[in-house]
């Protein structure tokens, strides 16, 4: 259920509610962006009504729990909401509470990525990525640096990748020459790059494979891609948890390794050697 279907389902079903849950469901509807952070007691405190009224009020429409409620309130908040609406979400909260709120919930993302991941399907990715005659890794803005934490070791693996993280200068420039054989790992999440969708669009028309790195089928880009790698991403406020996106890039750079361990084992011994004469990395270690 995405979050414009549950507003728009709280809306239908207010007026056939009881009166606590009705003043839930108002509150909700005026004030999804504060709701989304608030806990069940809060809310039943600041409407009347009470905390074991509230989880009842989620169950209702269907979920397991408050929390699960808040995290579908929380996806809407990702792409309705800019930066600048988002750092007052947490006016409420103590440092302490934003602290350990913003950890709970990344360690949170960890384990549900590992329930849900598609093990198989990284497996298939690693296999498209190596049959690929160049590799694209496209990632802008707040993708950037999963985009560059990835060709970074990719790069080691294989001859042909090309790194793209700036799209403010010509996308279909840096893009021109990807065609039949290659492939473009596109990567983006809420709210997302346009500069990647043209991009993409653009690679799959001249006959490129594109996999995309997002977070649902919704997505822009999961909409172009020929296969899409879905992980969720939460909102810490502000900024946008990426931690879920680079363990799942991690799990398949690392599976591309895997598969030419023996070329990239020669390459690494290579490089060692470069390290320590150029003095590349500082300490007895690297003597």
């Amino acid at each position: 259920m995405q979050g414009n279907d549950i507003l728009k389902i709280i809306e239908e079903k207010r007026n056939t509610m009881s009166k606590g849950h009705k003043a839930i469901a108002s509150y909700i509807i005026d004030h999804y962006d504060t709701a989304a952070f608030i806990t069940a007691s809060k809310l039943g405190e600041t409407v009347g009504v009470s905390e074991s009224t509230v989880v009842r009020f989620a169950c209702a429409l269907g979920f397991e729990g408050y929390p699960e409620l808040q995290k579908n309130l929380q996806e809407l908040i990702k792409t309705r909401l800019t930066n600048v609406q988002r750092m007052g979400l947490g006016s409420g909260m103590t440092g302490e509470e934003m602290v350990r709120w913003s950890l709970r919930t990344d360690i949170t993302s960890l384990r549900h990525v590992r329930e849900v991941l598609d093990y198989a399907q990284i497996e298939r990715i690693a296999e498209a990525i190596l049959a690929a005659k160049h590799v694209y890794v496209v990632g802008l803005r707040s993708s950037a640096p999963l985009a560059q934490f990835f060709w970074y070791y990719l790069n080691y693996i294989i001859e042909d990748s090309t790194l793209i993280t700036s799209g403010f200068g010509d996308i279909f420039g840096q893009l021109m020459h990807a065609s039949t054989n290659d492939l473009v790992l596109g990567i983006s999440f809420p709210r997302y790059s346009a500069s990647t969708m043209e991009g993409a669009r653009f690679a799959k028309a001249n006959g490129a494979r594109v996999v995309a790195v997002t977070d649902n089928d919704a997505s822009p880009l999961a909409e172009i891609a020929d296969e899409s790698l879905l992980v969720n991403t939460d909102m810490n406020l502000f900024v946008d948890s990426l931690v879920a996106p680079l363990s799942v890039l991690n799990t398949l750079v690392l599976r591309v390794g895997m598969r030419k361990k023996d070329g990239l084992k020669h390459n690494f011994e290579m490089l060692e050697d470069l390290w320590r004469k150029h003095d590349v990395y500082t300490g007895k270690d690297s003597e």
